[in-house]
């Protein structure tokens, strides 16, 4: 029996009759908008790729409207509230001195914990103002920066996504950090749904997705797809990926992409393939207060082949073929997001039962926005370094 015969044994059956769809029924009741949604903050975020922060500088990263980061000279990184207490002058404007941070306008001095620790002109005996800005705690972990912008009593026990094959031997990981102009539940619902394949003929040929079942809970989807290739020309690029430039021949591969709240992967497992040619790993974060654009961290672990050197050589091929991917979504959710500004409103009529279910399970774990009020046109990056594609 063939992987892709026993995915098919796998296929969730409906309450009612048969097939990979479970019943789902929104009738005619009022959904809210999953679009005036807010991400929820207590949950670690990347906010800077680790080695764009460097040392004794700051770094003006971005979650749902601000955050600045800093590297003191011992190496370590901090976040801070970006507004100085005494002026509102951006932190992100100013100098690092050893651990300490100081403001480019009065020279204010804060220490990583956010408290004041000097003000230069003070005079003696006055008192020091109580409060000083807001720090985030602050951990460094897969090459990226993760802060966490909810309750800071929740960040100790809350754990870092969990990804053994970041630092296994036998794979080699290649980092994305881009900016997209969508709110991030568009990119759930891209990668999810893999019925959007059309997009791609261009650099995956024509490919047949089928959705052999998918699972659910409160905090995630996860589907299984079998992508059975159906002729076209491939990408050189993506055919190294999925290791068909290595062993030879053209087979279908199992596809399971999940969205576990906030973050979402994706496997890809070649026919009568033990373990996956590749794994996925994406975050995507907010930027702006209404949360219209968002920065994808992706973490791309490719399986080493058996011949030595082959990735290397691969490398470069496997990068151009994903850009060119993540280029064709990032045109699609924008374009999603700009008829979303333009009509105010969710208007379109999905029809996939699995878009349906990680829409409800964005809608549950998500929180109010701040701000509900569409500004169309508006530049919420504000040229930070952490909106640069």
């Amino acid at each position: 029996m063939t992987d892709g015969e026993q995915g098919r044994d796998k296929v969730i059956e409906a309450e009612s009759g048969s097939g990979p769809y479970p019943s789902l029924d929104h009738g005619s009741g009022a959904v809210s908008d999953l679009r005036r949604s807010g991400i929820n903050p207590d949950f670690w975020y990347p906010v800077a790729v680790s080695r764009s922060v460097a040392r004794k500088r700051t770094f003006a990263a971005l979650f749902a409207g601000e955050r600045i980061l800093y590297r003191g000279e011992g190496g370590t990184v901090f976040a801070l509230e970006d507004r100085c207490a005494h002026r509102q002058v951006p932190l992100s404007m100013g100098v690092v001195e050893g651990e300490v941070l100081r403001c480019c306008y009065h020279a204010w001095a804060y220490r990583g914990n956010g408290r004041i620790s000097q003000i230069p002109y003070l005079p003696k005996g006055a008192v020091r103002p109580p409060r000083g800005v807001r720090a985030y705690p602050v951990r460094e972990a897969y090459g990226l920066v993760f802060v966490f912008p909810g309750d800071p009593e929740k960040a100790a026990v809350t754990p870092l996504p969990d990804l053994p094959e970041f630092g296994s031997a036998q794979h080699r990981t290649m980092t994305f950090s881009r900016t997209v102009r969508c709110h991030y539940s568009f990119m759930h619902e891209n990668l999810l749904d893999m019925n959007h394949q059309f997009l791609h003929r261009g650099v995956l040929g024509r490919i047949q997705p089928e959705l052999l079942g998918f699972d659910r809970g409160p905090d995630f989807v996860e589907a299984r797809y079998l992508f059975v290739p159906a002729g076209g020309k491939k990408d050189r690029g993506a055919a190294l990926l999925s290791a068909e430039g290595v062993s030879g021949g053209s087979s279908p591969d199992v596809i399971t992409v999940r969205t576990q709240y906030p973050y979402q992967t994706l496997q890809a497992v070649p026919e009568k393939a033990e373990l996956p040619a590749f794994s996925l790993w994406a975050a995507y974060v907010p930027q702006d207060a209404e949360q219209r654009v968002n920065h994808t961290f992706g973490l791309l672990m490719i399986a080493k082949p058996p011949i030595p050197g082959a990735l290397h050589v691969a490398w470069p091929f496997i990068r151009r073929f994903t850009e060119r991917v993540f280029a064709e979504d990032r045109m699609a959710v924008e374009a999603e997001q700009r008829a979303w500004d333009e009509q105010g409103e969710d208007r379109n009529q999905e029809v996939f039962p699995l878009i349906l279910q990680v829409r409800d399970v964005l809608r549950a774990n998500g929180v109010p926005l701040r701000s509900t009020t569409a500004r169309a046109g508006a530049d919420p990056c504000g040229g930070s370094a952490v909106c640069t594609p």
